[in-house]
């Protein structure tokens, strides 16, 4: 089987299994890896942080 270009591996997805978290009044991103995003306000802009990560920015 061949990868897709474009694409990671299972094993590379798996890696980078994001997460918001609830803390008081502020939700923060955070991933498998040990990578966490800052603390916002807004549970959007948290989700916004999470995937940017995932996807390597």
């Amino acid at each position: 089987m061949t990868q897709q270009e474009g694409f990671a591996p299972a094993q590379d997805r798996a890696e980078h299994s994001t997460t918001t978290v609830e803390q008081g009044p502020f939700c923060v991103a955070r991933c498998t890896c040990g990578w966490r995003g800052p603390a916002r306000r807004a549970r959007s802009l948290a989700r916004t942080d999470a995937e940017g990560h995932a996807a390597g920015q």
